[in-house]
C-alpha cells in the first residue's frame, strides 16, 4: 500500500495515514510561478496499491492536483490507483436542468477516469446517481454513523430529525430511524440560486429538540431560514448536521447569528481557523476512510461501511 495526500485537506490525509500506519509525505507538490502545479511521487509505486486522499473543493487547482497525482501514479506503474475524494466537487451540477448548461459532475467523473483512476471512494455525494457517472467502481460512504453516534451520546429527548428541503428527506428519514426520533420536513422554494425561502414546516416540532440534516452547507441561507422557521413554530432547541462545510460568502456570519445550539460538520473539507465559530463542532471521518482503504486493499467487502438503507 502507498497512501498519498494532496494539499486540499492535509490534516485529514495525515490523520488517515496515521490510522493506517502510513506516511502521506511521499509526493512532492509545488506551484510554478505562473500557477501551474508540479507533482512527483518520491517513493517507488511500481506494482503497489496507491490511494490518493484529496477533496475537490474550491479552488479548481485542487481538482487539477488530484488528476496530476493520479496520472503520476499510473505512469509510475502502480498496480491500482484509488482516488479517495472525501468531498466530490461539482456534485450539484448533476443534470441538464436548463438549456445550454454543463453537467459538471459527469465531466469530473470523466476526467478522473481519463487520468487513470481505477476506483473512487467518496462520502455523501450530493445526488446518489453520480455513482453512475463513473465507468469504474465507486465506494459511496456515508457520514451518518459518525453523526448518529455523536447525537446518541448527547442523550437528547423528544427528538425530531428535520429535512431542510425535499431533497434531504431520505437522508433525514434514515437519521430519524437510527436515533429513534420522529421526522419532519420543510417545504422550501428557491427563487434564485443560493436563495431559499421557507414556506411551511410539515410535522410536529413544538417543544421538541430538532436536528436539521443535510449533505452540505454552502452560503448557509437554507439552514438559517430553517432554524428561524423551527424556532417560530416552538422548537425547544435546534441542532444542525452537515457532512460538507463549504461555508462560503456570509455563511459564518449567518450561522453565528441564528438561535442554533450547535452546528456539527465533518472534516471532509478543511475549515481554516478564520471560518470557525463558537457553535461549530467538527467530527472526523478519518476512521471511516481508513477502514475503507484497508478493506479495499485486502479485497474485502466495504458494504458494512456504506450500507444505509431506508425501508419502506
Amino acid at each position: 500500500m502507498l497512501v498519498l495526500g494532496g494539499r486540499a485537506n492535509r490534516p485529514l490525509a495525515e490523520e488517515v495515514g496515521d490510522l493506517l500506519g502510513q506516511s502521506v509525505d511521499s509526493a512532492t507538490i509545488r506551484d510554478f510561478s505562473d500557477g501551474e502545479i508540479f507533482v512527483r511521487i518520491d517513493r517507488n509505486a511500481r506494482g503497489r496499491d496507491v490511494f490518493i486522499v484529496q477533496p475537490t473543493s474550491a479552488p479548481a487547482e485542487n481538482t487539477m492536483e488530484l488528476l496530476l497525482l493520479v496520472d503520476a501514479a499510473r505512469r509510475a506503474s502502480a498496480a491500482r490507483v484509488t482516488a479517495v475524494v472525501p468531498y466530490f466537487g461539482y456534485g450539484r451540477q448533476d443534470r441538464k436542468d436548463q438549456p445550454r448548461v454543463a453537467i459538471g459532475a459527469k465531466l469530473m467523473a470523466n476526467m478522473l477516469v481519463a487520468a487513470g483512476a481505477d476506483r473512487v471512494v467518496s462520502i455523501d455525494f450530493h445526488q446518489h446517481q453520480i455513482q453512475g457517472f463513473f465507468d469504474i467502481p465507486v465506494d459511496h460512504l456515508y457520514a451518518a454513523p459518525v453523526f448518529t453516534r455523536y447525537f446518541r451520546d448527547k442523550g437528547l429527548k423528544d427528538l425530531v430529525v428535520v429535512a431542510p428541503d425535499v431533497g434531504s428527506a431520505k437522508m433525514a428519514r434514515g437519521y430519524s430511524k437510527r436515533l429513534g426520533a420522529t421526522f419532519a420536513i420543510i417545504d422550501k422554494r428557491r427563487p434564485a440560486p443560493n436563495v431559499a425561502e421557507v414556506m411551511n414546516v410539515i410535522g410536529d416540532v413544538d417543544g421538541k429538540n430538532c436536528i436539521l440534516t443535510d449533505d452540505m452547507v454552502d452560503t448557509g441561507g437554507t439552514l438559517t431560514n430553517a432554524v428561524i422557521a423551527l424556532k417560530e413554530r416552538g422548537a425547544r432547541r435546534v441542532y444542525a448536521a452537515a457532512t460538507h462545510a463549504l461555508l462560503s460568502g456570509k455563511a459564518v456570519e449567518r450561522l453565528s447569528s441564528v438561535p442554533l445550539e450547535e452546528f456539527v460538520v465533518t472534516n471532509t473539507i478543511h475549515i481554516p481557523e478564520s471560518r470557525r465559530f463558537d457553535k461549530l463542532k467538527v467530527l472526523s471521518v478519518a476512521g471511516l476512510l481508513a477502514n475503507a482503504i484497508e478493506f479495499i486493499h485486502s479485497n474485502e467487502s466495504v458494504s458494512q461501511l456504506f450500507e444505509l438503507r431506508d425501508e419502506d
